[in-house]
Parts: C-alpha cells; sequence; structure tokens
C-alpha cells in the first residue's frame, strides 16, 4: 500500500473554499506547507500599516500553521 497526503489550507476558520493538494511524498508535503505558510506571513508583514514585532510574527507564523490539516490517504493497489 502506498500513502499519500492531503492537506487542507484554509484562508481562516471560517473558510468554505480552502486550498486542497494532494502529496505523493511527506518531504514534497512539508516543503509546500513551509513555503505557503512563509509566503502568508511575509504578506501579513508586509501588508501590515504598523511595524509587526517578532513575537507578533511569530504569533502569525503559529495562527497560520494552525489553518493546516494533514491527512494521510493509503492508496490500495489493484
Amino acid at each position: 500500500m502506498e500513502r499519500t497526503y492531503k492537506v487542507t489550507y484554509a484562508i481562516d476558520y471560517w473558510d468554505t473554499d480552502p486550498t486542497i493538494k494532494i502529496f505523493d511524498f511527506h518531504h514534497e508535503m512539508e516543503d509546500w506547507i513551509s513555503e505557503e505558510v512563509s509566503c502568508r506571513v511575509q504578506w501579513f508583514v508586509d501588508h501590515s500599516p504598523y511595524m509587526i514585532s517578532e513575537e507578533e510574527r511569530d504569533q502569525q507564523e503559529e495562527f497560520e500553521y494552525s489553518l493546516v490539516k494533514i491527512e494521510e490517504i493509503e492508496k490500495v493497489d489493484a
């Protein structure tokens, strides 16, 4: 049996149309999540009208990771 990974990444907790990605390899899934979180946190920092402290940046990163849901899907070879 092979495993694939389904990642659901919402914009916020009320997102009715989150981004859904399927990955065949765990490391690809981790890389994508890390890159997406980094991009969203950077967007938050770049578009804030206020200076963002390191603590606030860390809190935003934690919030972004809380929006990620990972499911392992087992493929059955036919």
